[in-house]
């Protein structure tokens, strides 16, 4: 955990509906880049920041769910957000290759309103359509 800013709570968010004990493993379609098959499963500490992932999320073949995670092993700052576009880690976001466990889904975290969630779709469509780059 070297150079992480926190240790938790950390929150995921998916489409998927779980339960707790299951486990979110590498190995998965990317949310924001489909054809992409992600080396590591992503979290945040901030439950909102896992909400917005699960509203944007490009897989759109359920509800936008938040869950408290845990990391089951080692993880890193999220070389994706971190000090590439964020000095820091203000997103307190982070990666892992080892599994994630579901701990209880959370339902208090803030929605976006259908302009700002049209806004962020527009974004994610216009760096797939550069081809933006997803360090993996």
């Amino acid at each position: 955990m070297a150079d992480t800013l926190d240790s938790g709570p950390f929150f995921h968010g998916t489409r998927a509906a779980l339960v707790p004990g299951d486990l979110l493993v590498p190995g998965r379609r990317s949310n924001y880049r489909p054809e992409i098959v992600m080396n590591h499963v992503y979290f945040t500490a901030l439950v909102d920041g896992a909400g917005l992932a699960a509203e944007v999320a490009a897989l759109n073949d359920g509800a936008p769910h938040v869950y408290e995670v845990e990391p089951t092993g080692g993880y890193e700052n999220d070389p994706n957000v971190t000090d590439r576009k964020f000095p820091g880690n203000p997103t307190r976001s982070y990666r892992t290759d080892a599994p994630l466990r579901v701990l209880r889904e959370i339902t208090d975290w803030t929605r976006l309103s259908p302009e700002a969630l049209q806004m962020w779709r527009e974004r994610l469509s216009a760096i797939r359509d550069g081809g933006g780059e997803i360090i993996n």
